[in-house]
This record gives C-alpha cells, sequence and structure tokens, in this order.
C-alpha cells in the first residue's frame, strides 16, 4: 500500500572510525560525501566501550544531478554550489574513471535565498549509454547516473503500477504485483458509522495510505488527475504496463481509473445520490491489516460534487470503449448534482464550477452552463482561476468542450492560460535550480504548476515548457538542495535515508501528477 518508508541515519559508535573511512559519494566516485575528521570524534571513542548513539551529519555533494538518469535525447543539465566555483566541469564515464566530456558552467550566481553560490552545467552532448558522473575543481563530485533509454520508462511504469498494487478487495498474484503480491483484502461487508447495524459493500479502491483506508474526495481528485493526463498526452499511456487488464485494447490508465470508478459507484447512496466520505479500517481490536473490519463515514457533500465531476469525465471518455458502463457513470453523476443542490448552493464551493463544466461538456445541458456562467460572471474570476485549483480545471474542460460555448469567453480564459503558464515559465527561468518552487517540501505546488504547462504545452506546443517539466523531474530526483531522489529507491541517496522524508510514489496524488508529468516526456 501507499506507505512512508523511512530509514535512519544513525550508527553505533564502536563502527564510526570504519564507516568514516569508507565513505564514498557516487559509483566510483569518492569526494561527494566527505569524511569527517576523526580527531572530531575521538574524545568519544577513547575510554568507552559502551555503545552510545550518535548522529552522524550527512554530506552531500555540491554537484546535484539528477540520480536516475537521462535518454541519450534529452538535454542534460546539473547544478553547481560552493563559495567557489570553477569554470569548467568534467563528464566521467563510472565504469572506465576516465573523462568523456568537458563543459563550461553558465548562469552563475548568488541565490539569496539559499544563501549559496550556484551555477549551472549542460552536457546534453554526453548521448552514449551507460554509467556517469559529474567532477569539478573545488567542488568535487556528484553522485553516478545513468544515460539510459529506458531511464524514464521504468520509472513511469514504477509510478503506475503503484496504483494496482494498492488495489483493494482483490487478491495481488506474484505475477503482476511482485514481492507486494497477497491475498484479497478487506472482503468484508462494511458498516455506516452513523448506524453500525447498516452493512454495506464497498469492497474495491485504492489504498490511500499506510492504514489503507479509502477516501472518495481524493479519488474522485486522483481519478480526474489521470483522466485529464490521458486526454492531453494519450499516446503515452499504453495497453501493456502489466497488470491483469493489459492487452484488452483498453488503456491500462483507464483500466486503473475504472477500478476505482467501480468503487465510487457502491460509495453512493441509491436513496439520496448523496456520497459517503470513506471507508475507513478500524483497527481498534487488533489483527492483521488486510482483515481490520471497515465502517463507511457518512455522505459529504464535498464527496458528493466532486463524484459528480469524476463520473461525469470518466463518463466522456469512456464512452467509446464500454458506452452502457459510461451511461451509468453519467446518470450517477447527474443524481450525485441534484443531491448536492438539494442541500448546497453553487457559490458554497468551487467544485461546483468544475463539476457544471464536466457535466456540460457531457450533456450539453443548459443547467449545468448557468451555473459556470455565475461563475464567469463573477469579479474575481480571474483570481479564482489562478488559485483555485477547481476552478482552473473547470476553465480547462469548458475550453476543451464540443459543446455550443461562448467564443469570446475561451479566449479570455485562453489569455489566463498564457499568462499563468508564463508566471511559471518565468519563475523557473530565474531559479538557480531552474524550478518554480525550491525548498517546498511537499511539493505540490510545483507539481500543480507542471500540470498546467502540461496543459498549456498540449494546446500550444512550446519546447520551453517541455524543458520546464523535465527540469522539475530532474529536480525531484537529485537536482534539488538535499541531493536527495524524492522518488524512487535504488539510487545512492534517496528519501528512504531520511526518516522525516516521504517519497513522491507514497502518497497517490502526488504520484498522480507526477505520471502527468512524466507522460508529456513520453509523447
Amino acid at each position: 500500500m501507499f506507505s512512508v518508508m523511512r530509514g535512519k541515519n544513525r550508527i553505533i559508535i564502536m563502527g564510526i572510525v570504519l564507516s568514516v573511512l569508507g565513505s564514498v559519494a557516487g559509483c566510483g566516485a569518492s569526494s561527494a560525501e566527505k569524511p569527517v575528521d576523526i580527531s572530531d570524534i575521538a574524545p568519544f571513542v577513547q575510554g568507552n566501550s559502551e555503545e552510545v548513539g550518535y548522529e552522524v551529519p550527512i554530506q552531500t555533494p555540491n554537484i546535484l544531478i539528477d540520480q536516475n538518469g537521462f535518454r541519450p535525447e534529452d538535454d542534460k543539465v546539473a547544478v553547481f554550489r560552493g563559495k567557489e566555483l570553477p569554470e569548467t566541469f568534467f563528464v566521467y564515464d563510472a565504469d572506465k574513471k576516465k573523462p568523456v566530456y568537458e563543459g563550461k558552467l553558465v548562469k552563475a550566481g548568488y541565490d539569496s535565498d539559499l544563501s549559496e553560490n550556484t551555477a549551472i552545467g549542460y552536457f546534453t552532448d554526453v548521448k552514449e549509454e551507460g554509467r556517469y558522473y559529474l567532477y569539478a575543481d573545488i567542488v568535487g563530485e556528484s553522485y553516478a547516473f545513468t544515460i539510459s533509454e529506458d531511464v524514464l520508462e521504468e520509472v513511469f511504469t514504477e509510478a503506475c503500477k503503484k496504483f494496482y498494487v494498492n488495489r483493494c478487495g482483490i487478491a495481488l498474484s506474484e505475477e503482476y504485483a511482485g514481492e507486494n503480491a497477497h491475498s484479497a483484502c478487506h472482503t468484508a461487508l462494511a458498516h455506516l458509522q452513523e448506524n453500525m447495524q447498516t452493512e454495506l459493500d464497498v469492497t474495491g479502491g485504492w489504498h490511500m495510505n499506510e492504514m489503507a483506508d479509502r477516501d472518495a474526495v481524493l479519488g474522485c481528485k486522483i481519478a480526474e488527475d489521470f483522466l485529464l493526463a490521458f486526454e492531453m498526452n494519450g499516446a503515452a499511456f499504453s495497453d501493456d504496463m502489466g497488470i491483469p487488464e493489459s492487452g484488452n485494447a483498453i488503456p491500462d490508465i483507464l483500466d486503473e481509473v475504472k477500478y476505482e470508478a467501480d468503487w465510487l459507484l457502491k460509495m453512493q447512496d441509491p436513496k439520496t445520490g448523496g456520497v459517503y466520505g470513506a471507508a475507513v479500517t478500524d483497527s481498534s481490536k487488533g489483527g492483521e491489516l488486510f482483515t481490520y473490519p471497515v465502517y463507511v463515514t457518512p455522505i459529504s457533500m464535498e464527496a458528493t460534487i466532486g463524484f459528480a465531476s469524476t463520473m461525469a469525465k470518466f463518463s466522456y471518455i469512456y464512452q467509446q470503449y464500454d458506452p452502457g458502463y459510461a451511461t451509468t457513470c453519467l446518470k450517477a453523476a447527474d443524481r450525485a448534482w441534484t443531491c448536492y443542490f438539494n442541500n448546497q448552493k453553487s457559490g458554497d464551493s468551487t467544485a461546483a464550477f468544475k463539476a457544471a463544466a464536466q457535466l456540460f461538456r457531457a450533456t450539453g445541458s443548459e443547467r449545468y452552463e448557468d451555473v459556470l456562467n455565475l461563475y464567469f460572471s463573477k469579479n474575481d474570476f480571474e483570481k479564482l482561476f489562478d488559485e483555485d485549483e477547481d476552478v482552473f480545471l473547470g476553465s480547462v474542460t469548458y475550453l476543451s468542450t464540443s459543446q455550443n460555448v461562448d467564443v469570446n469567453r475561451c479566449g479570455v480564459l485562453m489569455k489566463m492560460l498564457m499568462k499563468k503558464s508564463e508566471k511559471i515559465a518565468s519563475d523557473a527561468s530565474q531559479s538557480s535550480y531552474l524550478v518554480t518552487k525550491v525548498g517546498e517540501e511537499d511539493f505540490i505546488k510545483m507539481l500543480y504548476d507542471m500540470r498546467c504547462l502540461s496543459v498549456t504545452d498540449h494546446i500550444i506546443y512550446n519546447h520551453e515548457y517541455t524543458t520546464i517539466i523535465e527540469n522539475h523531474v530532474h529536480y525531484l530526483m537529485g537536482m534539488n538542495p538535499e541531493a536527495m531522489n524524492y522518488v524512487t529507491e535504488g539510487t545512492e541517496r534517496t528519501f528512504i535515508d531520511d526518516e522525516e522524508k516521504m517519497g513522491i510514489m507514497n502518497d497517490p496524488q502526488k504520484d498522480a501528477l507526477f505520471i502527468f508529468m512524466l507522460g508529456v516526456l513520453r509523447q
């Protein structure tokens, strides 16, 4: 399941000397992690044979690189930092320990926010597949990285498969899930939290955290991001990702969304059309995680309007694959919409705007268009477009519809989209790390920014935007001030080395947005 995998950087004092003497940085590198002076720890060792916990500071390299690597034809870049920086750097073959390329540092300057001097090094001309690391006088070596046609493919597949291995309610075989294989979980009837005598079948869906909870609001957001990613970059999503549905002539990303949609339909109350908020595991009586009893939280208006939006969008896209199922989803979306407006007003939540856009696109009905026009007429609509994700996504849907729309309104929305994207591009170009926000540990704004650029890049192709998206992928996989790979676990310094960090793939919402980014680069 989606879980937080944490590591500790603690060692026992009796082993410090050996650890220090053996400290290295990269595959074949020797100076990325600088040795600690033994005299600094000698006072703690002398005359004391007890095992005492001691935390050694992590020494990270001053050449920051995507630790997974690059495809041969990709733009290749690294960030260099230090009080003094040389003018040139070298790319070394990690196996032969020989330089294969010499490059010059550019964009040297002082980053006042980070209080450090930085520069950029490009080595795009290095195209031969293999293992490499960077070296520069004064600052030393980088971690190792790979140049390979498959380097992005492997990360993309792993990110997508996270959702399959977190499916609830079915057995996962080793053939598809590998070491994550397990028998069917949470198959018993759940109980309604408000009335524990009421039993519900809510099997299915995706586990969202280490407690194997399933959340309707979050599931809807993730499903919509997948559907938009498919709509923007359909060629990136194949039918051979290695899940049971592979080969059924439906892109696997849609198979994955359908698995969640099947569960969401079970979470809708057939009487009112309202949607229950979550299926929560109850660990109070002990036992095994996968056999914990489950209770269902009350109907939530947030879940209900989110459901209306997601099921309408899924209906629109899935119509070409299974018209009957698509119609079922659209009817369910309309029932949820009716339930929401029996209890709320359109101005109570901007999620109503997004749902109206999806339902208008699917049906052309004026009752949905009326809600859209209500929002379009707001004096602060442009501010909402910039700051509110529901308004942004609803606007993108309006731009994508084949229904009769206000052409002038579409022109205004396009100007807003371009303005927002240019601001993102400008922020990235001015950053010493080539990204919109350095040091933001939860990464959510960065990922939202890249989704915006991805949408704009689809409508009006811009190579600069594609490069910015690539640089954000590099940042998340090691080209950041922590020199940490926040995505995968198999490189030299990753999130599992720090108990305070969490990997992107272990957070389902961030993983979905990361997949969105990679979809652009796989075109």
